[in-house]
């Protein structure tokens, strides 16, 4: 009855996680069945290992090989890896337990709470961060900063260039920037009649 429990909470814990946090944020129909697939397969290989005598150990060792393939054969972004582990986590939590004690039950809260925070789109809503091949080879910083505060319309503050190609003259850089506030941005709009405005010959200052 015990394991019934445990792998209902895990279930309920990585549905929330999947469905309530990350795809309505995400929208990646693949990493849903990435998350349940690695979740409910650590749950069900860590519960076979706590009942045999095979060393936890050596499963744990088995687990951090997986991992590390999975992740180095596609690439996936900071915050899915984030997703990922926590998928796993949760997994191991339950699947090593003996019981739904207060203690397990807070840790899963806990990685779901986590994540629902640290990956919440108003946190730092207007950080972006991009990577670049721009058209022209740029040896100076200064003007490489400036033509991508233009470009981006916003203020860099952080740009590592990665590569720059003098003979196809291109720049591949990555760029932390953070973008305008959008009431601030905003462009009020002009009144009908408005001589900065008016396309009309009256608005260009000729005489009618």
């Amino acid at each position: 009855m015990d394991r019934l429990l445990l792998v209902g909470a895990d279930l309920v814990a990585i549905s929330l996680l999947t469905f309530a946090v990350y795809f309505p944020r995400h929208h990646r129909r693949d990493l849903v069945a990435a998350f349940l697939g690695v979740n409910v397969g650590v749950l069900a290989v860590a519960m076979v290992l706590g009942s045999t005598s095979v060393g936890i150990g050596m499963g744990m060792g088995l687990f951090g090989v997986l991992s590390i393939i999975r992740l180095r054969s596609y690439e996936i972004a900071q915050h899915e890896i984030a997703y990922y582990f926590s998928a796993l986590a949760l997994g191991l939590l339950t699947g090593l337990s003996e019981s739904l004690d207060l203690l397990h039950t807070g840790l899963m809260v806990l990685v779901v709470a986590t994540l629902y925070a640290g990956d919440h789109p108003r946190l730092f809503p207007r950080h972006r961060q991009r990577e670049l091949r721009l058209d022209s080879a740029y040896t100076d910083e200064e003007a490489l900063r400036a033509h991508l505060e233009v470009l981006l319309g916003g203020r860099v503050l952080n740009l590592s260039v990665k590569g720059i190609d003098l003979v196809n003259d291109t720049t591949l850089v990555e760029v932390r920037y953070v973008v305008p506030n959008a009431s601030r941005a905003a462009v009020t709009k002009p009144r009908e009649g408005d001589p900065r405005t008016d396309d009309s010959p009256r608005g260009r200052g000729v005489r009618a």
